[in-house]
């Protein structure tokens, strides 16, 4: 039995249809308990937490950038000229 709105997508699904009308969820691909609990994105069994915060958050992992020597220039040219009109 389906149910009255699916929820994958809010749609409103028929009393006895065999798949979503919005998103094509079925028994099989998104309204069964199992389908749903798929989707929430949860780790499995073997999700290790020390190792993933080794990958996420190594202080070497991220090199901060400086900025662009474009930008350099173009700050020290408004400098520049606020200062010309300033003095003229």
């Amino acid at each position: 039995m389906p149910p009255e709105v699916c929820p994958n997508c809010g749609a409103l699904v028929p009393r006895k249809a065999k798949a979503c009308p919005g998103c094509g969820s079925d028994e099989r691909t998104g309204w069964s308990e199992s389908a749903y609990a798929s989707n929430l994105g949860l780790p499995d069994e073997n999700f290790d937490y020390g190792e993933f915060v080794k990958e996420e958050f190594h202080p070497g992992s991220v090199k901060p950038r400086g900025i662009h020597w474009l930008w350099w220039f173009t700050a020290l040219l408004l400098v520049l000229l606020f200062l010309f009109f300033c003095l003229h």
